[in-house]
């Protein structure tokens, strides 16, 4: 190695040395002043130890300030809150019910016979007591004819019997009386039996399909056809328990027919069962529909909606609930500080949840930063502190601006 870089490597090694004994020993620079080592040399060597002192210097007063900010921040816990709203539970039930006529009637003879005359088609609107069909009625012809002849007889030998006078004795013409109230009380007889050949409808209405023929053998049994009066609309619909005490007999309700989707149909209620069915917890409702235009039919599938006041709760964000051994609470924000109110939860939703508590709608909870709450302590609202940093802000930003009009 050439001897001007061993010299000069001595120099930064002698220089280096300086430095560090400068550093670390007190008093080394005045000692190397008294043995005659220049200045310049004294002060090179003691930068190192001078800018480390200012580090630390420095350093020492960002910890200070750190310890500051912290102590700044720690005495009131930051929080965010959201104000309480409010909602209604339990305000509308909607179900599916069944629609019937108001009166159905299936219509069946009073005796039996073969059917002669069906006096009706399918869809005809009918009368009260109308005629429909007509049974084989040559029988009973015949016998209304004999006992209607058996009470002339018996009518003129009462009355033969009384023009006697006293040649006839009060037991025979009793006898004949009697003879002459039996004769009636037959003939009513074949008369009813001749009336009831005949098959009449005991309600007015629309007559549907017609199921027996002329030459049909048919019973009290056999139905000849069945008659809806459909003026009005009756369907049943089930309503859970929970609504047994809220609803009552002519309670406004609003339906729709499933087949024609865009009428709103109006109506009430006609009638409430008197018992909740055990196997499926609901009760038996029956809304009565009135039908001028005819366009509802028995059978009918119905939308029923019904209303009611219903049950008004507070509700609050999900993040704002919390838990303990207690059960859940809330915290709300009054004054400035902490409260721990408790609650009971309704119903649970993605967005809100629905409690029942002492909060009122527009009551501040919090729902981030309640890890360093406690009941009755001091807490700094997150958007207060934006609001009172962009205040100043705009107040100097207006003193700005008029001190520069004032200046124009």
């Amino acid at each position: 190695m050439r001897l001007w870089k061993q010299l000069l490597i001595c120099l930064v090694i002698l220089v280096v040395g300086l430095g560090v004994w400068v550093r670390f020993v007190p008093g080394a620079a005045a000692m190397l002043s008294k043995a005659g080592v220049p200045q310049q040399l004294i002060a090179y060597a003691a930068k190192p130890a001078d800018a480390a002192k200012d580090g630390q210097g420095q350093g020492g007063q960002g910890q200070a300030g750190q310890g500051q900010g912290r102590g700044q921040g720690g005495g009131a816990p930051l929080v965010v809150t959201q104000p309480v709203d409010g909602a209604v539970v339990n305000d509308r039930l909607n179900a599916i019910g069944n629609g019937e006529a108001i009166l159905s009637v299936s219509v069946t003879p009073l005796a039996t016979g073969n059917l002669t005359d069906v006096l009706v088609k399918s869809g005809d609107r009918i009368g009260k007591g109308q005629v429909i069909a007509r049974l084989d009625s040559d029988e009973q012809k015949i016998a209304a004819a004999q006992a209607k002849v058996a009470l002339d007889s018996a009518r003129e030998k009462v009355e033969r019997n009384r023009k006697l006078g006293n040649a006839v004795s009060v037991a025979v013409l009793r006898d004949a009386e009697f003879a002459m109230q039996a004769a009636e009380l037959a003939l009513q007889t074949a008369e009813l039996d001749l009336k009831r050949r005949d098959i009449a409808a005991p309600s007015g209405g629309i007559v549907g399909i017609i199921t027996a023929h002329p030459g049909d053998y048919v019973t009290t049994s056999t139905p000849i056809a069945v008659v809806d009066d459909r003026s009005q609309i009756l369907v049943d619909f089930w309503v859970p328990e929970r609504f047994s005490t809220k609803i009552a007999v002519g309670q406004d309700i609003s339906a729709t027919a499933i087949a024609l989707p865009t009428s709103e149909l109006s109506g009430v209620i006609d009638a409430i069962d008197n018992r909740v069915d055990q196997a499926s917890r609901t009760l038996r409702v029956r809304a009565r529909i009135d039908n001028p235009d005819d366009t509802l039919r028995a059978g009918m599938s119905f939308s029923v909606s019904v209303r009611f006041p219903g049950d008004h709760y507070p509700t609050v964000n999900p993040l704002a609930i919390q838990w303990s051994a207690d059960g859940s609470y809330v915290w709300r924000i009054e004054a400035e500080k902490s409260q721990k109110v408790p609650v009971k939860i309704i119903q649970r939703n993605s967005d809100k949840v629905l409690v029942d508590a002492e909060l009122a709608k527009g009551d501040a909870v919090v729902m981030e930063g309640v890890q360093r709450l406690r009941d009755g302590g001091a807490v700094r609202i997150a958007g207060e502190q934006r609001q009172q940093k962009q205040k100043p802000q705009q107040g100097d930003q207006e003193q700005k601006v008029s001190e520069a009009e004032a200046a124009k």
